[in-house]
Formats: C-alpha cells, structure tokens, sequence
C-alpha cells in the first residue's frame, strides 16, 4: 500500500511541475492555446515544429489569439495558397478585433501571423490554423493585448 501512495505521489509531483513549467518550457506548435506567449521561431524552415513558452508578463515576441481548423476533411484536397490566405484573413483579422478590441489595420506596431496544416499533415488529418499577434519590429514584448 505504501508503494502504491510513493507512485501516485512521485506521479502527481512530476504532473504538477510539468504544468508549473509550461510557460516556460518548448513546446510543440500545434498545442498553442489563446492567450499563450511564445517567441516567433527565427528559422526559414517552412515546417515549424517547436516554439519557446513564456509567461506573458515576460518578454515573448507573439501571443495567440484564434486557434481552430480550416474546414473540410482529410479527404478534401489541400488549399492552395490563395485558398489558406483568404480563409486565414477572413478568420484573423476579425478574431484579432475580438482579442485585442482594436481593428488590426489600424495598428502601426502589431501585425498578425499564422501557423497552418502542412499537405503531410493535412492527410494525416491536421486541419489546425494558429493566428497569433507580433510587433512589426519583431522586438519582443510584456504583458498581454487582451483586451478587458
């Protein structure tokens, strides 16, 4: 019985710091949520696997703010390019209203970027988008653009 609580407790301790640390950890791209603070991954590789975590009350260099799925199915053909950018505009230029409650062509500091599906992924079922806000600058920033 004892070892049973030693296991449960060694579990639950590692569970509780994995979520502690979160913010702070790399993680993979497609489990970003609204509201995380991330830095924007200097590579030129098209496929982004990885991204820093902050806190947003650290300097990070993006926050997200819509994270769903471009519609249609694994069977549908992948959007070409003018198929995903349109679908992303229309998606993300009004969730960034809704987030922040500033109209985003009105903004001279903040643009907005995305993470989409690639073809391999895309026939594995991914059909996730992530927009996410970033400085035109690229500097990295404090605190969140939620608005209230």
């Amino acid at each position: 019985m004892r070892s049973i609580l030693i296991r449960v407790g060694i579990i639950g301790v590692v569970a509780l710091g994995a979520f502690l640390l979160r913010p702070f950890l790399s993680g993979n791209a497609g489990d970003l949520k609204v509201g995380d603070c991330f830095d924007v991954p200097t590579s030129t590789a098209e496929t982004i696997k990885d991204v820093q975590h902050h806190p947003c009350t650290d300097e990070h260099g993006a926050e997200v703010f819509f994270v769903g799925d471009y519609p249609g199915t694994k069977t549908d053909p992948y959007p070409t390019d003018d198929e995903m950018v349109t679908f992303l505009t229309n998606t993300c230029i009004p969730q960034y209203r809704a987030y922040t409650g500033v109209e985003v062509a009105s903004q001279e500091v903040y643009d907005i970027g995305w993470f989409q599906p690639t073809q391999d992924g895309w026939k594995g079922g991914d059909q996730g988008v992530i927009c996410y806000l970033y400085r035109l600058d690229e500097t990295k920033f404090k605190g969140s653009l939620k608005s209230g």
